[in-house]
């Protein structure tokens, strides 16, 4: 069986562990009413604020810029306020039904809390239970789609990051060579680096 924590690590290289702080992630977390999964967290505090190949952004709850708690709000807000079901054609992409909630909210602890969002317009949340897997993955692509992935963060990142149509319909795209980290600045006297992790045999 695949260690995806592992594989992503491997992948994406060491990291720079810049703000790994456990005091941020607990306020962040009594905020939400609930724990983030513990794969998520783990690749968050090795490399965010970061932006994947140039298009999966990654916050952190401890960076000033670029800040997971401030995003989870925001966002949240304006899931809120979306027409988010306007895009629902049915129970197989109605996140109510795979997620077996009775109505939808965001940033709560028994809805869905924003993780990470692409520049193309997906965004990536954590959902208490999807077919009944737990801390599962839910997706909403560029055009609107809801997809249920039954699977944990790691997971989900590996396979987004080896070219598997994760990020919504259509979505599947794969960059050779070594991942593109863009280390976002945390602070304003501080500026963009980047990185590449190592080679791939793919």
């Amino acid at each position: 069986m695949t260690d995806y924590l592992q594989a992503v690590f491997a992948m994406l290289g060491p990291g720079e562990r810049r703000l790994a702080d456990p005091a941020a992630w607990l306020r962040l977390e009594e905020g939400l009413g609930r724990g983030l999964p513990e794969d998520y967290k783990r690749i968050i505090d090795t490399y965010a604020p970061v932006q994947i190949n140039g298009h999966l952004a990654l916050s952190h709850p401890a960076s000033g810029r670029f800040n997971l708690g401030e995003d989870i709000r925001s966002m949240s807000a304006t899931w809120a306020e979306s027409a988010w079901e306007s895009h629902v054609t049915g129970p197989d992409d109605d996140p109510r039904v795979f997620c077996s909630l009775p109505h939808l909210s965001f940033g709560t602890a028994e809805g869905l809390i924003p993780l990470a969002a692409t520049d193309q317009g997906a965004a990536v949340f954590v959902a208490p239970r999807v077919h009944g897997f737990s801390d599962a993955m839910v997706v909403q692509g560029a055009e609107g789609d809801w997809v249920g992935h039954t699977m944990a963060f790691a997971e989900w990142l590996y396979r987004y990051l080896i070219g598997e149509e994760m990020a919504g319909w259509d979505s599947a795209v794969f960059y050779p060579g070594p991942v593109r980290l863009e280390y976002l600045p945390t602070g304003p006297s501080q500026r963009t680096q980047e990185a590449y992790g190592p080679e791939r045999e793919m």
